[in-house]
């Protein structure tokens, strides 16, 4: 019998194989991989979702993955982490191959436990609290940058600027060395980062991997810029290790969270070390910068799809930050609007609309049992755009994260079914530093200019592309200086 563990699974249920459930049509030894189309994977899962059910197979050549949408049993599977699923294999021998460290993302089983604690110890919000002064530093510059796009009448690229923005925060928070992207247009590290989701995920969703066989233009590109960022994260731990050493009092104090991951690595008896420490600094490059920006882009062009929510969002700003040139860290974490545009956003347009996981047991999924080994991809988004699960599930809404006296039925509902940041153990530990830099970036744009156009190249609703994370095609913004 398996080591089964209950994932929502009716107490009456008749328990199905992979083998009973429908899918698209298979192809021998390819199964469905010449039917994906990678930017619209995601919009593709969904739409067999809406074609075959809650449960449906998909095949990856010759194996079988389970993908599942019901918002329980995703919150099932999520929570049976660490010991019953973890990230899947094939995306660890990729992200080996292309020549990234272990970090916290991929880690699974006693290594992620370890760095887990590691990584946690920088991310108390008491940390995050001290790194403030950086953040407003970086918010800064945004808002200059903005500044002269305003005076000189130019269209704002508005992920690109955000891309920068993010980068920045997470080198001077996380790190401590000043990479000043927001005031350079130089070949910045940004540059080299931006090429390692859409090759991980081009990777993960080849037919054939011609790669190892015959590098390409994009393939000795890539090469160039891992080396580039490895570089600079051994520069950013051999810093920090120096002043460490030249400091003592910093081991007690840590002053930012590089320091105090490697305080924590040095603890005896950590099992950490500095490769892994290596891999959890790229981790939040790579996280810090890609999904954060992404989710304050879609924010501001659902603002501006939605005008009454703009309006509010702008007065809850300028009532609270005045002109916005050096808000307080209580000003910004009191942005309760701007938050539930952040959370609203999240819903919608989730920048990890779908999760692959792989089973480490026999075990059952809803009513499906499965085999250790099994890939089963969870439909993130799936419900929480669903009108039968979510009232006016396809609305921008921000009222529904809101309530004057306690939780609404609106938000608990929105609250159980969307899971941006995941679930369970290991629900992301940057969660807290997301939210306060999607309100600092917030807190800049609306306290210091007015919104003239937030355009897409063909003047529609920007479209989703997916590559690794999902993000709006295409999106600039036009601005004027706030009189």
């Amino acid at each position: 019998m398996p080591d089964a563990i209950d994932h929502a699974a009716p107490a009456t249920a008749v328990l199905r194989e992979l083998s009973d459930l429908p899918g698209p049509r298979a192809l021998p030894v390819l199964g469905n991989l010449l039917q994906f189309d990678p930017p619209r994977f995601h919009q593709q899962m969904e739409a067999w979702r809406d074609q075959y059910g809650p449960y449906f197979v998909v095949r990856f050549g010759r194996h079988p993955t389970l993908v599942v949408s019901d918002h329980e049993v995703v919150a099932a599977v999520l929570r049976d982490r660490p010991d019953g699923f973890r990230r899947t294999a094939r995306l660890e021998h990729i992200g080996i191959e292309m020549g990234l460290k272990p970090g916290v993302f991929g880690a699974h089983g006693e290594m992620w436990k370890r760095q887990r604690r590691m990584v946690m110890a920088g991310f108390d919000p008491g940390h995050v609290k001290g790194y403030y002064p950086s953040l407003l530093k970086v918010g800064q510059r945004l808002a200059g940058r903005w500044d002269k796009a305003a005076a000189s009448g130019q269209p704002v690229d508005l992920q690109a600027d955000l891309m920068r923005f993010t980068v920045d925060t997470i080198a001077g928070l996380a790190f401590g060395t000043e990479v000043n992207t927001l005031e350079s247009d130089d070949d910045i590290i940004q540059k080299h980062l931006d090429k390692i989701f859409p090759a991980m995920f081009e990777r993960l969703l080849a037919p054939f991997p011609i790669w190892r066989y015959f590098k390409r233009k994009k393939d000795r590109e890539l090469e160039h810029s891992m080396a580039e960022v490895n570089a600079a994260v051994a520069t950013f731990i051999a810093k920090a290790r120096a002043r460490l050493q030249a400091d003592p009092a910093l081991r007690e104090h840590p002053s930012n969270l590089l320091e105090a991951m490697i305080v924590a690595a040095d603890e005896p008896g950590s099992g950490i070390d500095d490769d892994q420490v290596a891999g959890n600094v790229m981790t939040m490059l790579l996280a810090g910068e890609d999904t954060t920006a992404n989710t304050i882009a879609w924010m501001i062009h659902l603002l501006w799809l939605n005008p009454e929510c703009l309006a509010r969002a702008t007065q809850e700003v300028r009532a609270a930050v005045g002109d916005g040139l050096a808000p307080t860290l209580e000003q910004v974490a009191g942005l309760d609007y701007v938050e539930a545009c952040a959370h609203e956003t999240m819903r919608l347009k989730p920048v990890g609309p779908q999760l692959p996981l792989q089973a480490l047991r026999d075990t059952t999924v809803g009513d499906v049992r499965i085999r250790a080994g099994t890939v089963v991809t969870t439909l993130l988004r799936y419900d929480s755009v669903n009108e039968a699960v979510i009232q006016r599930a396809h609305e921008f809404d921000p009222n529904r994260w809101l309530s004057a006296g306690g939780p609404s039925e609106q938000a608990k509902s929105a609250k159980r079914v969307s899971m941006p940041f995941g679930a369970g153990p290991r629900i992301c530990p940057g969660r807290y530093l997301a939210l306060l830099e999607m309100k600092m970036a917030m807190a800049m744009l609306l306290a210091r200019f007015d919104v003239v156009s937030v355009d897409t190249p063909d003047g529609l609703p920007a479209k989703e592309e997916l590559s690794f994370t999902m993000q709006p095609v295409g999106l600039s913004m036009r601005l004027k200086a706030r009189v």
